[in-house]
Order: C-alpha cells, then structure tokens, then sequence
C-alpha cells in the first residue's frame, strides 16, 4: 500500500493519501487501518499549522505586511481554523471511498453540501442584520460546509456503504507512522514545489503593470479550471494501478498506466484546442477590458502549449504515486521550475524585455522537463518489481492480520490454545 499526496491548483492538500493494494486478496481491511494511521498523522501535523494561524498577524507584521491587511488576515484565519479538522479528515475520507473504486461519494456529498454553502455565504456576508456577521460570515460559512462534509460522509460511510474495508480501532494505527510521514513528504515535495513556482510568477506579473497583472489572472483561473480534468484522471489512474499491483497484476497495470497516458494526451489536446478556437472571446467570460482582451486572446496559445504538458504531468504524478516514487517526483518538479522554469521566466520577462509572454514560456519549457523525465521514469518501470516491493511493504500488516484471525480463533474455542 503507498500513501502519497494528491493534490491541485487551488486544492492544497499535499500531506494527503491515496491508497494502492485495496485489492490484495483477503486482505481489504488494511484500507482502513491506513486511513486511521493518517487521522493520526493528520493530528499531528494540525498543531504547527494551529500555531502559525494563530499566530498569523505577529508573523505577517515581521514580513512587513500591512497592519490592516495582517489584522484581518489573522481575524479570517482565527475563524478558518474551525474548518480545519474537518478538511483534513475530508481528505482522508475521499481517499478512503476511492480505495474501493467509490468515485461518485465525494461528488455525491459535494453537490448535496454545495447549495448550502452558498446559502450561508450570501447569508452570513450579506444577510439581514440580525444574522448578518460581514467579513468573519466567509471562514464561519467555510468551516461549516466543511464540517457537514465530514458527518455527511461518516453518515454514508456507516449506512451506505459496505464494511469491508473497515478495520477495527486499535493501537495498530500507532504504526507505521515513519514510513507514512516519509511518503507524504514526498508528496509534498512533488505539490507544493509546482504550486509555489506558479505563485512566485503570479506576484512577478504584478510588476509588469496592471494590464498583464489582470491579463495573468484570468490565465491563471483558466488553467487551474482545466486542469482539474487530467487531476481526476491522475488520481483514478494512481487508485487504478494501486489495485492492480496489490493484486499482483503487473501486466494489467502496465497497460492501466499507457491507457491512462494515451487519454491524458487526448483530454490535453481537446482542451487545448478549445481554448486556441475560443481565443478571441474567452477573457470576457472573467473581464470585459479591451486591452485584457486582446493581450488574453495573444497568449492563448502559448497557455495551450503550457496546458498540455502540464495536463500530461498531472497523470504522470499518479502513475509515479501508485509506486510511492513521491520523492522522485519532488525532485523532477523541482529542476524543473527551480532550475528551470522560474529562472528562465524571470530572465526572458525582465532582462529580454519579454514581459507576460516571457513568464509563460519560462513555465512551458520547465513543464515541458518535467514531462519528458516523467515520462521517461514511468515507461522504464519494472511492474513485476513493484508487486514485490508492495507485497514486501505489506509483509509486515499481513503478518499482523493473520496473528489477529488466529487470536480471534482461539478464542472462540477453534482450538485449545495448547
């Protein structure tokens, strides 16, 4: 079984868990003892995070923030945090569902808990007085949402769906915890180092003035929309692959893996040709500024080009998390954009007199780097060696369990325990 981060533009959730090796035969109650090692790592790491939100207007102010902005980020986090649990355990649980192929339960509680949040938002913003609460009315609407997230799925997950991957509550989940923390470090190597790169050229465009600046986020909200497409391939393809490999299928895992390429490089074309036809108009469904319209329509295909590889790699980060190679991916992300790409868009923005064009193209070329390595490391996988080294990984839950189903014999007087 490997646990790896998942995560998206605008989703950050990189400490989170995918499983793989559900379909070991006999074997699906360790879906659930993972799911309870990583409430406990969840645990652990809520108390820095707790820390640094409540704590975010002395830190901002140190970074030379403006009060008022530090003020109101601190009294906005203070009232997130009560969203905090819930999110972390509602990414767990979505986890949990897609070990045992339940895709459409997360959607399903979404689209039952979304009209809500809606609701509370326009009510606790803008509602009437006696209700109304301004500012603090978002994160409370937020945490809320959240939270009836959390009992919706623990609902459905007691009466709606089978127990078989369930594992009963024990100090077991106390185990494993290093080997748990060191995959999702890897994950969060692999998330945040792209994440960040695409932060640190959002605040570079804010220096190109405002036209570019507006131009940038409107660029920005049409990739992170896009994108959310090859990000629910990846996460089926490494779910998919986990299986496979838990039931010691390595060839059907291979062939999972090229499938899951072959349509990621389908979807990439098809969205990357819709946004090339629709160029001359798309800005005005985010801004109906001429100038931003024009400079929108003039980097649509170069955010196309961009938009392909990075919709490819975002498969690829599944097929190298379905073989717990998070750190492998932390490592290519990082030449890429560190080494790469950032640099790159920097030097051809401000020193070449590039501008906006410039900052893509520096993103593009280190995508590009990440695909073509990416790729190379995924057609270059043994599938035989990663059922041995999944069955080596669950050696040790497996001894466990068989110990547990013998214990639980004796017991009920199978046998005279002599």
């Amino acid at each position: 079984m490997s646990l790896v981060s998942v995560s998206s533009k605008g989703c950050p959730a990189p400490w989170t868990l995918s499983f793989r090796a559900h379909g070991l035969p006999n074997q699906p109650q360790l879906v659930g003892l993972w799911t309870q090692r990583m409430v406990v790592l969840q645990i652990i790491i809520l108390i820095p995070i707790y820390m640094v939100w409540f704590n975010a207007e002395a830190l901002l102010l140190a970074l030379r923030q403006d009060p008022e902005v530090a003020r109101y980020a601190s009294i906005y986090l203070k009232w997130a945090s009560l969203s905090l649990p819930a999110y972390s355990f509602n990414c767990i649980s979505r986890r949990y569902f897609q070990a045992q192929g339940l895709f459409d339960v997360p959607a399903r509680i979404i689209f039952f808990v979304a009209p809500i949040n809606i609701l509370l938002s326009y009510t606790l913003v803008w509602g009437p007085d006696p209700i109304r609460l301004g500012f603090v009315g978002a994160p409370i609407a937020t945490s809320i949402s959240y939270n009836l997230i959390s009992v919706a799925s623990v609902f459905y997950g007691i009466f709606f769906v089978k127990r078989t991957a369930w594992h009963p509550i024990s100090s077991r989940c106390l185990t494993s915890l290093g080997t748990l923390a060191r995959l999702s470090m890897g994950g969060v190597g692999q998330v945040v180092s792209e994440w960040w790169s695409w932060e640190l050229v959002g605040l570079a465009a804010s220096f190109l003035g405002p036209i570019p600046l507006a131009t940038q986020s409107v660029l920005l909200s049409t990739v992170s929309s896009t994108f959310q497409v090859p990000y629910a391939l990846g996460v089926a393809t490494s779910v998919r692959i986990g299986n496979l490999l838990g039931e010691k299928n390595a060839n059907r895992a291979g062939v999972a893996a090229s499938a899951s390429m072959f349509i990621c490089i389908c979807l990439a074309l098809l969205l990357s040709g819709v946004l090339v036809a629709f160029r001359a108009t798309w800005a005005y469904m985010f801004n109906g500024d001429p100038a931003v319209v024009t400079l929108v329509a003039a980097m649509i295909p170069l955010v196309a080009l961009a938009q392909f590889f990075d919709q490819c790699g975002a498969v690829l980060s599944g097929i190298l998390r379905s073989r717990g190679k998070q750190t492998l991916g932390a490592l290519i992300n990082i030449s890429a954009f560190y080494c790469i790409g950032t640099p790159v868009s920097l030097w051809l923005a401000f020193k070449q007199n590039w501008g906006l064009p410039g900052l893509w193209w520096g993103l593009t070329i280190g995508m590009a780097w990440a695909v073509i390595f990416g790729s190379y490391f995924c057609m270059l996988t043994d599938w035989e060696n990663e059922v041995e080294r999944v069955m080596a990984r669950l050696a040790v839950d497996k001894g466990y369990e068989q110990e547990r189903r013998d214990e639980e014999y004796v017991y009920a007087g199978g046998c005279d325990g002599s």
